[in-house]
């Protein structure tokens, strides 16, 4: 599957896991309930990858997590806040591009309707 065919699976599973559980929960629950409603769909999930990084010429090799990975291909990053901000959407495009993805999703579980807590970020795509 590219990106593009992944992005829609993962947007249903996310809509049916907002559906079940509602908004207000913590990002972790709905990290696991997603990454249950991928792998049911048959796709490789890998959570709170870590990301190296170099400061200093010195390679650190966690600098930073990415929530879930799918298919080694897009990068979904889970947030349960009030409203998305911008550091939000410059986290996920910092972390396509120092991952060399192409796609993104930044998606916050905690709004009533999901259709409004889903953003797309594309890298090159």
């Amino acid at each position: 599957m590219n990106e593009n065919d992944l992005s829609y699976v993962i947007r249903g599973a996310a809509f049916k896991v907002h559906s079940a559980l509602g908004p207000g929960l913590l990002e972790s629950v709905n990290e696991v309930a997603l990454s249950h409603e991928l792998r049911k769909s048959g796709l490789e999930v890998r959570n709170q990858v870590g990301i190296p990084f170099i400061y200093s010429e010195i390679r650190f090799d966690i600098g930073f997590r990415l929530d879930i990975i799918v298919d080694d291909k897009v990068i979904i990053e889970i947030k349960s806040v009030e409203k998305l901000q911008d550091v939000h959407h410059k986290q996920l495009l910092t972390s396509l591009k120092l991952t060399n993805k192409k796609l993104g999703l930044l998606i916050n579980f905690n709004i009533v309707s999901l259709k409004y807590g889903i953003v797309r970020i594309a890298n090159n795509l």
